[in-house]
């Protein structure tokens, strides 16, 4: 069975752990490009590759479970200490931006990347360029403002009125276009609803390619508000997605059984896009607000083992 999973960063990164565990499938991450914080946003700024953070989380996440495939994520992930200009730069990071250099085409250096790594699956930007990210914020007194750059969207504690990517009609990734179109699940989030999910909305030829697509759809939602959303209730993620994508329909909308609250605003969101709601104990055993892998891996299998293919 074919995946196809959009996103970035952590919430992405849960979603392609608990993927792996669910046997018989084949998984794509298209992965957002618009990161401009933190050392992403430096070797974007001055080496001018891709923001490699997400990609390398989506690489990370999808690696192979053999020791020595395992200790390269690990190595992957290892972020530098310090205060000298290695200091906050993940090894991954790194290696993606050198790969990226060595190879014009960014997508042969992902895939150089996921040999590495012995990625099950595959991962892709959602564009061979880097994208900007920009939003129509309120404050206290109802005034717009505007907010740009990904992490500056990203920390915002003011209501987002309207996001938007720049430029309005990036390339999209070609073979990103071609896996949506022969998928059997296309899987929408968690994670950072403005910044890792909706922008995959907006580029034009993801949309249609997402709309024409034959393959069934599924929301994840996320067990807890971010700085970005926090004016946003469960329910307003759900309706959230149709206001960038007008036409889009899903058929499965999952959430965590408590963090919810009631489930009733929620069923009738996931209905106004033709899905059913699905919840389930998904969230880690602590309480905090993060997918526990397995658990969410034991939620998704008998979903996706719905498809009519």
């Amino acid at each position: 069975m074919r995946i196809t999973a959009f996103g970035g960063g952590h919430g992405l990164g849960a979603s392609l752990r608990a993927l792996k565990q669910v046997p018989g499938l084949d998984v794509t991450a298209v992965v957002t490009v618009g990161d401009d914080g933190g050392s992403s946003g430096r070797l974007r700024a001055t080496r001018g590759v891709l923001p490699p953070g997400d990609l390398r989380q989506a690489l990370a996440a999808l690696a192979g479970s053999d020791p020595l495939s395992a200790r390269t994520a690990e190595l992957f992930q290892h972020r530098f200490g310090g205060d000298d200009p290695l200091a906050g730069h993940p090894v991954g990071n790194l290696v993606l931006a050198g790969l990226m250099e060595l190879h014009p085409d960014p997508v042969a250096a992902l895939d150089h990347a996921a040999a590495l790594l012995r990625v099950a699956g595959r991962v892709l930007p959602m564009s061979r360029v880097p994208i900007g990210i920009e939003a129509d914020v309120l404050d206290e007194d109802g005034e717009l403002h505007l907010v740009r750059g990904q992490h500056a969207v990203a920390v915002t504690h003011r209501h987002v009125e309207a996001v938007r990517i720049l430029p309005k009609d990036p390339p999209a990734c070609v073979e990103a276009l071609h896996e949506i179109g022969t998928a059997d699940w296309l899987i929408f989030g968690p994670g950072s609803w403005y910044t890792s999910v909706i922008p995959h909305l907006l580029v034009p030829d993801l949309a249609r390619a997402i709309l024409a697509s034959p393959a069934r759809r599924l929301v994840i939602l996320n067990l807890a508000a971010e700085k970005e959303t926090a004016s946003l209730t469960v329910p307003d993620h759900v309706h959230a997605l149709p206001r960038y994508l007008p036409k889009l329909r899903a058929d499965v909308v999952l959430a965590d059984d408590k963090a919810v609250g009631d489930p009733g605003p929620v069923h009738r969101a996931a209905e106004s896009l033709g899905a059913r709601l699905v919840l389930a104990p998904v969230a880690v055993p602590d309480g905090g607000p993060r997918h526990d892998p397995s658990a969410l891996a034991a939620a998704l299998a008998p979903i996706l083992a719905t498809a009519s293919y």
